[in-house]
Formats: structure tokens, sequence, C-alpha cells
């Protein structure tokens, strides 16, 4: 059962010398090929779980796998299994893009000519071919974080860990990212995303663990988890100027404006019947769109669930 198995956590404990417990016995498994999100708060334990995976934090007990190499008597083998892309920039801001990236594969015994083709491969992957010669701290931010993957991937790992790949990136080259990424994540490499960008989340993750205070509180399929929703609000953008109260027999609604309908629709309704509804009311509708994303309500929800128990 172990070789389905990107990544392998067993009641993985952390308590530092403060006796703060940051991790609480947490286990999770994260198959093969999988793109999984973990997400949870600011000091959920996310930064604990994921430095413990990456050999930057000593757990206090329990066990980790990475493709089936133990954390602990195979550490080697683990390491070189798995690429990182940290949320802080740590490179040398001074050295040029492209030996960066050669650099890095040095560290993993890679050859000084394979290092290059691959950091040729990867910086033309990312568009940053055109940078190769420019010096890391000359970089946009947004170039910088393509620089970080491209780093991490240089020594091809089977597991690649993203910790806010795409905080402070414009939305354009956000989703320029996110095709790369899919696109690596069908060639078969197993992709463990935290981001605060919840819509992120629920459009490139296939899985999902909710972390909160050391502990999990959700562990499924991203479908399933959004099954769950019992309610969404839906913005309506309307062609005609709306009366001053708009009344429809099935749906809470709120004006917002003159051209603008807040429409909360329930697990059991659906959008057909609210078409229906503002066609009685004589309401043209030119777009419509979710108030906010599906997941970011959940999320939310959970989390008040949590701190109530």
């Amino acid at each position: 059962m172990t070789d389905m198995y990107a990544l392998q956590i067993k009641d993985l404990t952390k308590t530092y010398a403060n006796g703060t417990k940051a991790l609480k016995g947490i286990s999770l498994n994260v198959n093969k090929g999988d793109f999984f999100a973990l997400l949870g708060p600011n000091g959920a334990g996310k930064s604990t779980t994921l430095g413990i995976v990456s050999s930057l934090v000593n757990k206090t007990s329990g066990s980790v796998q990475i493709m089936g190499a133990d954390l602990d008597t195979q550490r080697t083998q683990a390491k070189m299994n798995l690429g990182v892309v940290p949320q802080e920039f740590n490179f040398n801001q001074f050295e040029k893009v492209f030996d960066i990236i050669v650099t890095q594969a040095g560290y993993y015994g890679i050859s000084a000519a394979v290092g290059r083709e691959r950091a040729e491969k990867y910086l033309k992957k990312l568009g940053l071919w055109e940078k190769r010669s420019t010096p890391a701290r000359m970089l946009s931010g947004g170039m910088k974080r393509r620089l970080m993957i491209a780093r991490a991937l240089v020594h091809e790992p089977d597991v690649l860990i993203l910790d806010e790949p795409t905080a402070g990136v414009d939305i354009e080259l956000r989703r320029s990212m996110w095709e790369f990424l899919q696109e690596i994540n069908d060639q078969g490499i197993t992709i463990i995303l935290t981001t605060h960008y919840l819509e992120e989340a629920e459009a490139l993750c296939r899985n999902i663990a909710i972390i909160d205070q050391g502990s999990i509180l959700v562990d499924c399929p991203m479908k399933e988890l959004l099954g769950q929703m019992n309610q969404q609000t839906i913005i309506l953008d309307v062609e005609r100027g709306l009366p001053d109260s708009v009344h429809l027999d099935q749906f809470e609604t709120v004006k917002v404006d003159d051209h603008t309908l807040e429409v909360v629709i329930n697990k059991d309704q659906t959008i057909n019947e609210l078409f229906n509804e503002l066609n009685k009311a004589s309401v043209s509708v030119c777009s419509f769109r979710n108030k906010s994303n599906r997941l970011e309500e959940m999320f939310v929800s959970m989390l008040g669930k949590s701190e109530d128990a």
C-alpha cells in the first residue's frame, strides 16, 4: 500500500522548547501523481509540517516517507525525491539566473554539462531564458518566483512542494504558472500546494487537507468537500435598473446598486430555478459570478466550527 504514496506522514508531532504543540499527531497520505492542497490559517501547522518534510525542522515523533524513502533512515534518497519552493526568496541575489540553476544541480551530484542542459530546459519552460545572464536581484517578483520553481525542478524530483508559489504575482503571470504546474503534474510529478489564494487550490487540486491548531480537520477529494456546501452567493449584473426591492419567492436577495443583485442559492436549488424566478420578476441578467470562491466559503465555515469546538 505504501507504494501508492508520494508522501506518507504518520502520527507526526512537534512540540517546541517553550511547550507549544505545533503538530498533534497528524497523519496524511498523498497519492503518487496527485495535485494536493494543504490549507490552513497562519499558525495552523502548515509550515511546521512542510519544514519537517523538507528536513528543515526536527520532528518530535512520528514518521515521514517520500516516495517510499524514510526520512529518518533513508534521508539522502528522501531528499533526492523532493523539490521545495519556499515562500521566501533564498538564492544569491547577485548570482546570474543561469548560474543559480547550474549550481543547484551540482548540489545533487549532477554534472555541469547535464546541469546546463536542464537549466536551459526549465528556464525556457518558465519564460526566463532571456534573463539567463541577469543577476537575480534585477528580476521582478514574479520572475523570482519562477526562478525558484526552476531551481526546485533541476534535479527532476518526483514530488514538488510549493509554499505560496504565486504570492505577489499578477493575475496574468499567475495563470501562466498554473498552466505550467498543470503540465508538469500531467507528466507525473506529484505537487503539494499551500496557498492563501483559495481559488488557486480549487482550480488546480484534486485532493485537499485542511489543518488548524496542529490537527487535520479535513482530508478528502476537493469535489467531495465542495459538495458539502449548503449555499453559495451569486452576484448578478442586470441590463436595466432594478426597482427599490426585488422579491423572488424561493431565494434570498440583496440589492447592491441599481444594476447589481446578490442572490443566495441553497444546496437543493439550481441556477435554472433562479433564472425562472428572475424571468417572472422581469429581471434581465447580463452576467453572473460567485461572490467569493466556493472553497473560501467552506474554509471559513470549517475554521469557525473548529474554534467553537
